[in-house]
């Protein structure tokens, strides 16, 4: 061994090297255990990379393919607010047809009321004048008319003008039970409390 020494640079003494026809000393350790357990190390550290990294991998691909159907969930979501809103503009339109169409049947209805109410009446007046019918006589002249008149025996056969229509009142509530006191709210609604 070739040993290069600096006169300026203390000596360091490592030991006496020693070998024996090829052996080391026992106590010290040789170069190819080192080596070995520096290598095995390294392949556990390599076997744990390559562990993670799988596990690493799959995680992204699990990761992406969530992202993935998180955005085919987004244009789900959009078609279905789409249906919905055909469909809510089908009912709307339905309900607005069939609001005008009782709309309709209400005006109907109240005008065949309006109708009732009118002949009513008269109704009753016609059952009443045919019972007697009376017998027009057309004159001419105003003294036609006059002589007409003396003639005419019976009041029936003289036109009277008709009486006016008489309007039947709604019929009033039952008076309430003297147990019971009435309460008007101020939305209309009437409300019996029971008086102790």
């Amino acid at each position: 061994m070739t040993m290069i020494s600096d006169p300026d640079m203390p000596a360091i003494d490592i030991g006496p090297a020693t070998h024996t026809g090829g052996q080391a000393v026992v106590g010290k350790p040789s170069n190819a255990k080192m080596i070995g357990v520096v290598a095995v190390g390294a392949l556990l550290i390599t076997a744990v990379n390559i562990t993670a990294a799988v596990y690493f991998y799959r995680g992204i691909n699990d990761l992406r393919f969530v992202e993935r159907r998180l955005e085919q969930l987004g244009s789900f979501e959009q078609r279905i607010a789409a249906r919905l809103e055909t469909v809510n503009n089908g009912f709307q339109s339905r309900f607005e047809k069939l609001d005008g169409q009782l709309q309709g049947s209400f005006n109907e209805v109240k005008g065949s009321i309006a109708r009732l109410e009118q002949e009513l009446p008269l109704a009753s007046d016609d059952d009443m004048s045919s019972i007697a019918e009376p017998s027009v006589v057309t004159t001419s002249t105003m003294a036609d008319a006059a002589t007409d008149l003396e003639e005419a025996t019976e009041p029936s056969i003289v036109e009277s003008p008709r009486p006016p229509k008489k309007r039947i009142a709604a019929a009033l509530p039952p008076a309430p039970n003297s147990s019971y006191q009435r309460i008007v709210q101020p939305d209309g609604k009437v409300h019996y409390k029971k008086i102790n």
